[in-house]
């Protein structure tokens, strides 16, 4: 129940009657059986949710520039294209 964090549809999956299933819950955890994390994974889950928050903002950093790239090169390909010079290589205008 913990896991789903609700207890009308836990009771509902295992046709139990809504009340039963947070009375249980209570019951267990005034009786201490319900389970207490390790501090020591506790401290590696916190790192783990530290270390993917990083990641993700990384991922999101490297997708901005990939679309802003694209649109330079979308903004490129729609340039005109410069004149091209009809001179030759080694001829000079004006010359006669």
């Amino acid at each position: 129940m913990r896991e789903v964090r609700n207890a009308a549809w836990v009771a509902r999956r295992h046709e139990l009657r809504d009340r039963l299933v947070p009375q249980w819950v209570r019951q267990a955890a005034r009786a201490g059986c319900v389970p207490v994390p390790d501090p020591a994974t506790v401290a590696a889950l916190t790192a783990a949710e530290g270390e993917h928050r990083h990641w993700k903002e990384l991922l999101g950093e490297k997708d901005l520039e990939i679309a802003l790239l694209q649109d330079l090169v979308k903004k490129a390909d729609r340039a005109p294209a410069t004149a091209v010079s009809s001179r030759t290589p080694g001829s000079r205008e004006g010359a006669a």
